[in-house]
């Protein structure tokens, strides 16, 4: 990467950014993160910075961020710092990991986020701010909105469409050509086989009596 970067947040999505990082022999210049007051020490040991009061510091001509605040159950905060700095000028870095198989014709948008292991097959677009995560599988031709986050070892077939700010499941397995809309929640593990509005979700839970057989009902909740 030719800029130093910046990484926001030091919880557990950030050290998994960090060692992506430390992957591609990037120039981490510290961790901003009210946690870590000036001259403390964050994970891997990289120098703490302070809150965000601490970015006038820097000149954003020659400093890129990197979102390390995760987005499971509330992605809400990550995606509030993103546009919050966005506005005031800030570039956020993209980052894919070496292990990462990204297929020809393939966009990556600012800030996205490409972890270990992900396979993005021909065509692929992903908006900005996004995560696809750990061993996700993206085939042809599929368009993830801005925010949204592909869990650990998801699974979509080719054609898809995620939304904005949608979450799809770790596990889970979208098959081809459908649409999953905005703001939209697939549970881990979940099998999508029709379109989904926004802010629909599928999830499963256990009912008492089939705990034994571990049967698993499947409730689907629209607009909520």
């Amino acid at each position: 990467m030719p800029v130093d970067l910046i990484i926001l947040g030091a919880g557990g999505h950030a050290r998994v950014v960090i060692d992506a990082l430390q992957s591609m022999d990037a120039r981490i210049v510290g961790i901003c993160d009210p946690a870590l007051p000036a001259g403390s020490r964050g994970p891997f040991g990289i120098r703490g910075l302070g809150g965000d009061e601490v970015l006038e510091r820097f000149d954003p001509a020659r400093v890129q961020l990197v979102n390390g605040i995760g987005s499971i159950g509330n992605p809400k905060l990550r995606i509030a710092v993103y546009e919050r700095l966005s506005s005031k000028g800030w570039m956020f870095a993209p980052v894919i990991h070496p292990s990462a198989v990204i297929g020809a014709e393939c966009e990556i948008g600012a800030g996205s986020q490409i972890m270990a292991g992900a396979v993005l097959q021909v065509g692929t677009r992903i908006g900005a701010n996004a995560i696809v995560n750990t061993r996700v599988s993206i085939d042809h031709d599929c368009m993830i909105g801005d925010h949204a986050h592909i869990a650990p070892g998801a699974v979509l077939c080719g054609d898809v469409m995620v939304g904005t700010a949608t979450h799809i499941g770790s596990g889970a397995v979208v098959i081809q050509g459908l649409s999953i809309g905005a703001g939209a929640l697939v549970g881990a593990g979940m099998l999508v086989t029709s379109n989904m509005g926004d802010n629909s979700r599928v999830t499963a839970s256990l009912a008492p009596s089939r705990v034994a057989a571990r049967t698993p009902i499947v409730e689907k909740l629209h607009d909520r």
